[in-house]
This record gives structure tokens, C-alpha cells and sequence, in this order.
């Protein structure tokens, strides 16, 4: 699958996040976080989430795939890349560029390198 979308990428701590709502804002994007941490709710402290940096101008940038699982629930690269395609989805559906930012490696080269994952239902 072939995406219309930035992807600004590195390690933690580099000004990613500073940098794509700058272009973000510039280019009427919006945000689509790669990060293994800053998808669980509560857990702001140590996760970089830095939800003050999304304000730019008067302007809030929207974000996805932040806060959007609790910590007791179950997450994986299946779920990620899942939620990936519908935040894409409805990002390009507003005529928006998606900018696809973050650090953790396997979530971006899940999207970008296009792994065909399937769900896998087990029980315990």
C-alpha cells in the first residue's frame, strides 16, 4: 500500500514532535504518533508526550494514537498498524497531509515497509 503522508523519525529526545507540528501547521496536517509509549492513557510521566508542543500559533494540532489504550489492556504491532490505517484514513478523508513521527522502529517499518501481520486470537 502506497501512503501520501511525511514521516519525521529518530531518536528520543531530537525535536520531532516540535518539528511536525511546525510542518504540521504550515502544510494543514495533522499528527500521526509512531510511539510504542505515548499510545497509553496516564502514562505521561517519562513517555515525552508533551501535549503543550500540539499548540502552535493559537492553534491546536490534532493528534492520533496518543492516550488511546489503557496500560491493563493488551496491545501489539497488529493492533498499532490496525489503528494506523484508520487514523490515516480519516486524516486524508479531510483533505489533511498525515505526518507519520516518532521513535520506535518496529511501528514505523510496520507501516513503511508494509508487514502483512495477522490478528492472532489466543487464549490462556
Amino acid at each position: 500500500m502506497n501512503y501520501n503522508l511525511v514521516t519525521i523519525l529518530g531518536p528520543t529526545a531530537t525535536g520531532k514532535t516540535k518539528l511536525a507540528v511546525q510542518l504540521a501547521e504550515y502544510f494543514n496536517g495533522e499528527i500521526i504518533s509512531s510511539d510504542s509509549r505515548q499510545v497509553y492513557r496516564g502514562m505521561n510521566i517519562g513517555t515525552g508526550k508533551d501535549l503543550s508542543e500540539y499548540l502552535i500559533n493559537g492553534k491546536r494540532i490534532p493528534y492520533h494514537l496518543i492516550d488511546v489504550i489503557y496500560p491493563t489492556e493488551e496491545f501489539d504491532l497488529y493492533k498499532f498498524q490496525q489503528m494506523f490505517y484508520k487514523s490515516f484514513e480519516e486524516v486524508s478523508k479531510k483533505n489533511k497531509l498525515p505526518f507519520f513521527v516518532g521513535g520506535t522502529g518496529m511501528y514505523l517499518s510496520s507501516i513503511l515497509q508494509n508487514y502483512n501481520l495477522n490478528k492472532v486470537d489466543f487464549e490462556m
